[in-house]
């Protein structure tokens, strides 16, 4: 079967390949993947950043069609539609980290598409209890992007309190920047999101989606914006999903003293932070990383509902020969989401 690799450690070394067909192993499913999103981990791995084990099939963002099954699987059957949490491998189930749910901490934990095998193939194999049947009404190419919902659902619903009478700023159009917009509108919030001349196609299109104000930060002071939509105190909540310096300090200095600000995106080195204002604006501030098994169950019960529809977020879909094409979209910010269809 075809799948795409990485096979080596370093920059690059990324390519389409002939792999054998996995078979499903006792406790385990194969899945027919209909679609694969790109996440910016993907990016990552491609360029030699985040732990991952080559060789190795990318792709942890994966929706698809159950088409055989272990021995001893009985949760679901050949024919089902699914999407599939891919962080929680390898856990060891007994650390106070999984006994509480916050699986993503067990220092034994492994993800699907960076350390197992993952959906950037014609099909894949999943524990069982890593499956999560597909609402009915919800395509792959949406069921594909369950895992970014997720962690924008622990970052916004479960870490971050909002109420509708707050103004939100958020800090970077891309598709998590964009998903948490979604969320915190639909708690009746006011959205200001913020970009730089680079996302001007990204800001508009968060336009049509309902953010009340869209800022690029290379022509407009977003404090100053913030201030304008509060008489002058300053953005209520504040999500960081950019993941750079000089990102953090522009929140920083957008939020209101008491204040919440949360960390979505993931800083992967060091960054000089003006931390003075969390002391003198007396901030609440939160990091957000991955989910918990409660954020899953949200997350399927707001897809069931149809509170959210992701297929908007969906800018590309590409057949699984072109991923370079996808890769690059990704990488230059052309549309959104890129979606891999095996």
């Amino acid at each position: 079967m075809k799948a795409v690799r990485k096979l080596a450690q370093g920059t690059g070394q990324v390519a389409l390949c002939d792999i054998p067909e996995p078979d499903p192993r006792p406790g385990c499913v194969k899945i027919a993947v209909k679609a694969g999103g790109i996440c910016g981990t993907d990016i990552h791995i491609l360029h030699g950043g985040y732990a991952f084990n080559p060789p190795v099939t990318l792709g942890h963002e994966i929706a698809g069609e159950v088409v055989e099954v272990g021995q001893g699987v009985d949760r679901v059957r050949a024919g089902d539609r699914v999407t599939v949490l891919p962080s929680a491998m390898g856990r060891c189930g007994v650390c106070r980290f999984c006994k509480s749910g916050f699986y993503f901490y067990c220092v034994n934990r492994s993800s699907i598409g960076s350390k197992t095998d993952g959906g950037f193939a014609e099909y894949c194999v999943v524990p069982q209890d890593l499956i999560y049947l597909l609402p009915e009404d919800v395509d792959y190419r949406a069921g594909s992007l369950t895992e970014p919902l997720a962690c924008c659902v622990q970052a916004v619903y479960e870490l971050t309190a909002i109420a509708p009478s707050d103004v939100v700023l958020i800090s970077g159009p891309g598709p998590i920047g964009m998903i948490c917009a979604a969320l915190v509108k639909l708690q009746g919030a006011a959205v200001i999101l913020c970009g730089t001349a680079q996302d001007r196609e990204r800001l508009e299109m968060a336009r049509s989606f309902g953010v009340d104000r869209t800022v690029d930060v290379t022509t407009e002071d977003a404090a100053q914006v913030a201030r304008d939509m509060t008489d002058g105190y300053g953005a209520d909540v504040v999500l960081e999903c950019v993941g750079v310096g000089p990102s953090v300090n522009q929140c920083l200095e957008a939020v209101a003293r008491l204040g919440r600000y949360t960390q979505v995106g993931l800083l992967d080195h060091p960054a000089q932070i003006d931390f003075g204002k969390v002391i003198y604006k007396q901030l609440r501030v939160q990091g957000a990383l991955g989910q918990a098994w409660s954020t899953w169950e949200k997350t399927l019960r707001l897809l069931r509902r149809g509170a959210i529809d992701m297929n908007r977020f969906i800018t590309h879909e590409v057949p699984l020969d072109r991923w370079q094409e996808a890769f690059d979209n990704t990488e230059q910010k052309r549309g959104l989401k890129n979606v891999l269809c095996p």
